[in-house]
């Protein structure tokens, strides 16, 4: 069974940092794009940053300059590294992941179950 399992979330303080990770565990026939979103209460899900298999990187206006997204082929991982932290950054970080996961050329996006950034003094 294929999933993906994130770290790295807590209480930061204003002006600090955090690292996100994101696991892909399972049978993998291939990975293509990976990436992060955020939800806070109330809001819609949206996009923090994204990563191709080639490593060209998306960010959302909001983070950039500020968070850096990577990944490692090696260990199925992608990381989001995140400096300067405002209360707005405060919601559940969410890791996605496009994979293949049989023998056939179909892939489809995997999400994980969510990780808690609260950024408050």
């Amino acid at each position: 069974q294929v999933q993906l399992v994130e770290s790295g979330g807590g209480l930061v303080q204003p002006g600090g940092s955090l690292r996100l990770s994101c696991a892909a565990s399972g049978t993998i026939f291939g990975i293509y794009d990976m990436g992060w979103f955020r939800q806070a209460p109330g809001t819609q899900r949206d996009l923090v940053a994204t990563i191709d298999s080639d490593g060209v990187t998306n960010y959302a206006d909001s983070v950039k300059g500020r968070f850096t997204i990577s990944r490692d082929n090696a260990k199925n991982t992608v990381l989001l590294q995140m400096n300067s932290l405002k209360p707005e950054d405060t919601a559940v970080y969410y890791c996605t992941a496009d994979l293949r996961v049989d023998i056939s050329p179909r892939h489809r996006y995997f999400w994980g179950q969510g990780t808690q950034v609260t950024v408050s003094s």
